[in-house]
């Protein structure tokens, strides 16, 4: 494969929409301290300003008491306390790590929940979080206004009006996210964005927080029929998620999307389960759970413009709305082993390039394996969705957004020179540098043969030095570390130093050609790797 750059190449900003923000698990982690260190290293090092997460109202948060719960004296009314102490322990958090909330408003407290029993339902994780419809509106309107007021008197109205404030998390997989109709999510929405105005009509709320680029045309248009404020659109997006339907383009049906059924999910996976065990040799729970959610991406071929195709859709839905998307990455299978590869930092990488001019922001999900959705797994590579593991090792994903975090704020438009073949390429120019980024994105980690890549580039003088890093089987694979180690389940520090250390990304000097003022690079890449040029002049 061979590229070339001239010296007349036109350019654009490089938009670094993927710093906007990034996801998380849910609230209580913003409470332990290694947390809010690897938040930290992840603003410092990759330039992230904010983080998303799940549950701030949820139970463990302790945000709505009833007098009952602490003395069960007979008490013929509710007597409630509203204490978001908690939740201000969890943004002083986030802030002291130099971030700020992008604020999810889920779930439902118990004592606000509806009361009739069919329609109770906690959701499918660890934490088991409510996933109802409140039981009277205006006690959800006052919780809602109590805990905006609290924000506003803790942070003040300035930094509060600069955060973003997100009505729920997926209502469109029901029994999964949300027990209840579409319908019943825009009227939730509804109200709840009425009570953040009526406090403060400068915050910004938006929604519906669907997975697979769903209903925005329904959501807007409710939102004008009813007159209902809306300050951006958000959504979600993965290339591999095992939900199904998550592809899904336009408005959807009343009842919430094509054919999603979490009971026959369930069933399908265990019948899936029940066959695997059989075989299985080391029967954990992480080979258990693998063997009941199987890495869709390495055994069906899917497509790895999703996420790319839809969001110019969505774009265009949005009628001007800034567009958020406030999930995405390459698998949503948790526990997948490909998450824990390179496989992930070259889908994330090629696919930050391709939607930057769809998207205002987005947030990758998410930036650490300290996260609970479906088990605290004990094991250091278990598949998780994190940019770093649970001690903080950086994976390659982490090295990949790190090679787009040192890139030039000017991107050179390499126009159809970018896409000839398999490898992908991109170019950056900042003062006295200029990076060009190699990659080659597979969504199945097959064993094939390095493919060659000459870039050649027209140049008014030559470079004093051309560095080079690279991700790939050598380089930034601290999964390979850890299994050369014996896949201890537990780290002790020491070894925690050790991986980081075999698996660091360091540039290097890079040998080049230089003849009438042209220079040339040279790289192999294997499947996923990814290889960055810097070049100083």
């Amino acid at each position: 494969m061979e590229f070339l750059i001239r010296s007349d190449c036109p350019t654009t900003a490089h938009r670094k929409h993927w710093r906007f923000c990034v996801g998380s698990g849910h609230a209580t982690l913003a409470l332990r301290t290694d947390y809010t260190r690897q938040l930290k290293f992840i603003h410092d090092t990759l330039g992230i300003e904010r983080v998303r997460f799940h549950g701030i109202f949820g139970d463990d948060m302790r945000t709505c008491t009833d007098f009952s719960e602490i003395i069960p004296f007979p008490v013929k009314e509710r007597i409630l306390e509203y204490n978001f102490n908690n939740c201000g322990v969890a943004y002083d958090n986030v802030l002291d790590a130099g971030m700020k909330p992008f604020v999810e408003l889920s779930f439902m407290p118990k004592n606000l929940m509806t009361r009739d029993p069919e329609r109770v339902k906690e959701g499918g994780f660890f934490y088991k979080p409510l996933i109802v419809p409140p039981e009277d509106e205006e006690a959800w309107k006052n919780y809602i206004q109590a805990f905006v007021r609290f924000l506003i008197h803790r942070y003040g109205a300035e930094e509060v009006r600069s955060w973003y404030f997100e009505v729920w998390n997926e209502p469109d997989l029901p029994g999964a996210f949300w027990n209840g109709s579409r319908d019943e999510y825009f009227r939730l929405y509804e109200i709840t964005a009425r009570a953040i105005k009526e406090v403060d009509p400068a915050i910004a709320v938006g929604g519906p927080s669907t997975s697979g680029s769903k209903w925005v045309v329904s959501f807007l248009r409710y939102c004008s029929e009813h007159q209902v404020p809306v300050d951006f659109v958000s959504t979600h997006q993965y290339a591999g998620d095992p939900l199904g339907g998550v592809e899904t383009q336009g408005d959807m049906d009343e009842a919430g999307g094509p054919g999603f059924d979490i009971e026959k999910l369930m069933a399908s996976l265990a019948e899936g389960f029940s066959r695997a065990l059989e075989s299985m040799e080391e029967k954990t729970v992480l080979n258990s759970l693998r063997a009941a959610m199987a890495d869709k991406s390495e055994i069906e071929d899917i497509p790895n413009d999703g996420l790319i195709r839809n969001s110019a859709v969505v774009k265009q839905q949005a009628q001007g709305l800034p567009v958020y998307y406030t999930e995405w990455n390459e698998n949503a299978g948790f526990s997948s082993y490909t998450n824990d590869t390179r496989k992930v930092a070259a889908y994330d990488v090629k696919t930050a390039l391709d939607i930057s001019e769809n998207v205002t922001g987005s947030s990758i999900w998410c930036f650490s394996d300290i996260f609970e959705e479906f088990h605290p797994f004990p094991e250091e590579f278990h598949g998780g969705f994190g940019i770093l593991t649970q001690n903080g090792i950086p994976k390659p994903v982490y090295h990949g957004m790190k090679m787009l975090a040192d890139a030039g704020d000017e991107r050179l438009d390499l126009g159809a020179d970018a896409t000839l073949g398999e490898i992908g390429i991109a170019a950056f120019r900042k003062e006295s540098e200029m990076e060009v980024l190699l990659f080659r994105q597979k969504m199945k980690n097959l064993d094939l043969p390095k493919e060659p890549a000459r870039v050649r580039i027209e140049l008014p003088e030559k470079p004093r030095e051309v560095l080079l890093r690279t991700v790939d089987e050598e380089h930034g694979n601290p999964l390979r570390v850890w299994e050369e180690m014996g896949r201890p389940v537990s780290l002790n520090r020491e070894e925690v130093e050790t991986i980081r250390l075999r698996s660091a990304v360091e540039d290097a000097p890079c040998p080049f050609g230089w003849a009438d003022g042209v220079l040339e690079l040279n790289a192999e890449l294997g499947v996923n790797d990814l290889c960055f040029f810097r070049i100083l002049f």
